[in-house]
């Protein structure tokens, strides 16, 4: 027989799985150098390790080909493993020229393999066809159930032959093939039903079963021992397959198998005994691009930048040369992750402009409050601060930088209303403490007041806050309010005690009237992940409404009252929400009208609902103050009024979300109650412009612009200037 004969038939030797003590487990060879493999048996713990250099030396004299050939070890050390005996006498060709009659290559070709492996001086002949037909034709019938699966019907004829036929006995080669088809079958189903020590039971109780011939089954092996915690056994299985089988496209498959399933450090060894393909291209060339992308992804999550630098530069590529936003990310957050914000950035910038998500604005704003540049932080961030946790964090820790710059900045009011909507909704204590300090540095002491005051019902315990307060008490000239913080925090904060005794030689220097505490930048990790857009929720603008019910005597009453008074009725606790309302406090408005609200007194609900839905629209929270209005029955009036303002407030937030239609439509339910107010009409002009209907813009801006206002000229002069430049 030829060489080449000789290496194709030990190739398809199979790959063994012992059992043993009821677990199997599975190991294949391991190369001593390129062109060998020891002969291997399998220790009960699990292990490989080499039989006798004797054995494995007349291994490599025979077939100078790599063959792997798995033993059970037995209990007693002494036992020595048996070669396998090949079958005596000529093999059945019948199988062989049925496959061949029929056309069916692959078993033809799984045929042929088998029979060299238990027939090693076998040649197979040159047409298959040739070998004599068979004439018992009840047994062709028999084989040809075989070929189509139909074991329980081969199992049904045999039964009936030997009882009409006593002393018909079928092919041994029959039987062992109807066994093996059986077992493939009832593997292949535990498989599929996440069966897995099924599984490897029967590969252990069939050895026939795995080899090269049939890759799924020595997949199903791998992935059985991957999922009962057998990872190495799993890797075994498939770098056995990568050792010993050729067919491109299963090397392939076992390759992209292995790196679903095994962690990168497994995978890697597995690579490396890729082969070339005909154009000279290595074959394992397309998944390295998905390599390149997890070990990025792993280390991301891992918050580890020891990715190899091949990997990052190919991701980079990548990322340069297609259009997956998700490349962009994983680059961007890793790069971010080094420090390396100057190639960070743009990676981030990129991907907003090609597919906007919560991470890519994530991280971008992380950046830019670490450059010192948190109001463009917060812009970024602000339509995706309900996307997760980790996305609100990013908007409140940039929102709260952007309040703590020195000098103070000068905030747009549905900005800074916005900004102080997000920290009440997430009591946020420093964003609340840095509200504090942006209202001191603006000379703004009583409402500094407030947001300290906030911070510390969040947090009692914020020695920051506490001593803010006890700056804007100062600065309102609230000598008892001062004493007050000072019994408090005088064994807990010694700059407090300190303030003013002995100024001059304490220790803790006193703080400037406007000194603002320093926020620090919240350092928020997040994994690339690429969700859907959250529609933005700009908060609304204050509207300023005329009916608020007066009481006798308030506007007297109320800097008395508004700050040490604890009242004890529901009519007092809506006469002190009122109070608070006059003294710009409608956070604390509210939650006193929250508490008249439970009066049995109709009159005193109906005040509270709506005092508390005013409270809500002054802080800019449009959807708390519909809620409100509706927690009593209002009067008519009263009930419009808060409908008109609402309505409003809803309009400018969609405009400001984009949401042209929608701004529209509420635009056309505040009119049908109200006359639209010049401000309105400008901004429902606008949205028609937005929305391509420039006629009917022009229309509403030639009707203001006749009466002088200076945005309708400026909106016709807009649109008429786009005319004459499209001609």
């Amino acid at each position: 027989m030829s060489m080449t004969h000789r290496k194709a038939a030990l190739a398809a030797v199979p790959l063994a799985i012992g059992l043993l003590a009821a677990v199997p487990d599975l190991s294949a060879a391991q190369d001593t150098h390129a062109g060998s493999a020891p002969l291997l048996s399998l220790e009960r713990q699990g292990r490989l390790r080499a039989i006798d250099d004797a054995v494995a030396n007349d291994a490599r004299s025979a077939t100078g080909s790599r063959v792997a050939q798995v033993r059970t070890v037995q209990d007693t050390p002494t036992t020595q493993p048996q070669p396998v005996a090949a079958p005596s006498g000529e093999p059945d060709l019948s199988a062989l020229r049925y496959f061949a009659s029929r056309g069916d290559t692959a078993r033809l070709q799984a045929e042929i393999a088998r029979l060299r492996a238990l027939y090693p001086n076998w040649t197979p002949p040159a047409d298959p066809l040739a070998v004599p037909q068979n004439v018992d034709r009840q047994l062709e019938q028999l084989w040809q159930f075989y070929s189509e699966g139909r074991y329980a019907e081969v199992r049904a004829a045999i039964t009936d032959r030997q009882t009409r036929e006593p002393g018909w006995t079928p092919p041994a080669d029959l039987l062992n093939r109807l066994a093996l088809g059986e077992a493939r079958t009832r593997l292949i189903n535990a498989s599929d039903q996440k069966q897995y020590a099924t599984v490897i039971e029967l590969g252990a109780s069939n050895p026939n079963l795995l080899n090269c011939s049939d890759v799924d089954v020595l997949w199903r092996i791998a992935e059985s021992f991957v999922r009962t915690e057998r990872r190495q056994r799993g890797v075994d299985a498939y770098r056995y397959i990568l050792q010993h089988c050729d067919n491109p496209q299963e090397r392939l498959a076992t390759a992209q198998k292995a790196l679903d399933l095994l962690p990168l450090a497994d995978v890697k060894p597995l690579l490396a005994l890729e082969r070339t393909l005909p154009d000279g291209q290595p074959e394992f060339a397309s998944l390295r691009d998905g390599l390149a992308r997890r070990a990025v992804a792993e280390a991301n999550k891992a918050k580890r930048t020891d990715v190899d630098p091949a990997d990052v530069d190919r991701l980079e590529a990548l990322a340069t040369s297609g259009n997956d936003v998700a490349d962009m990310l994983l680059l961007g957050w890793y790069l971010r992750g080094k420090g390396d914000l100057d190639r960070a950035e743009p990676w981030f910038r990129k991907a907003i402009d090609r597919e906007p998500s919560a991470s890519a604005a994530q991280g971008l704003a992380l950046i830019l409050v670490a450059r010192g540049r948190p109001g463009e932080a917060e812009a970024v961030i602000f339509p995706w601060r309900a996307d997760s946790d980790d996305a609100q964090a990013t908007y409140l820790a940039s929102a709260t930088n952007f309040l703590a710059l020195t000098p103070a900045p000068v905030i747009a009011p549905e900005i800074l209303t916005r900004m102080a909507s997000e920290i009440l909704n997430a009591k946020y204590v420093a964003g609340a403490q840095q509200l504090g300090w942006y209202a001191q540095a603006f000379k703004q002491p009583q409402v500094a007041a407030r947001w300290f005051e906030t911070a510390l019902r969040w947090d009692p315990q914020d020695e920051p806050s506490a001593y803010g307060l006890l700056i804007a008490r100062d600065s309102l000239n609230d000598r008892p309010g001062v004493a007050e913080i000072q019994r408090n925090w005088v064994d807990k904060s010694p700059r407090i005690a300190a303030y003013f005794e002995g100024v001059a030689t304490a220790t803790v220097p006193r703080e400037p009237r406007t000194a603002r505490a320093p926020a620090p930048v919240e350092r928020v990790e997040r994994e690339e992940a690429t969700r859907q857009p959250m529609p933005p929720r700009p908060a609304s603008p204050t509207v300023r409404t005329a009916s608020e019910p007066r009481r006798p005597a308030r506007q007297s009453a109320c800097q008395a009252t508004a700050i040490n008074a604890a009242p004890a009725t529901a009519q007092q606790q809506l006469m002190q929400g009122w109070c608070l309302m006059d003294l710009q406090r409608p956070l604390e408005a509210a939650e006193a009208f929250e508490a008249a609200l439970k009066s049995p007194t109709v009159a005193i609900r109906e005040d509270a609902a709506y005092g508390q839905s005013l409270a809500y629209l002054r802080l800019g929270l449009t959807d708390s103050a519909a809620v409100a209005a509706t927690k009593s029955p209002l009067r008519p009036a009263r009930a419009a009024e808060l409908q008109v303002a609402i309505l409003a407030n809803r309009a400018l937030a969609a405009f400001s979300a984009q949401r042209y239609r929608e701004t529209l439509i509420y635009l056309d339910q505040r009119a049908a109650l109200k006359a639209e107010t010049t401000d309105l009409m400008i901004l429902r002009a606008n949205a028609y412009r937005a929305l391509g209907d420039t006629a009917s813009a022009l229309q509403i801006f030639r009707v203001l612009a006749e009466v002088g206002n200076g945005d309708a000229m400026k909106g016709v002069e807009e649109i008429r200037s786009m005319d004459d430049h499209n001609g």
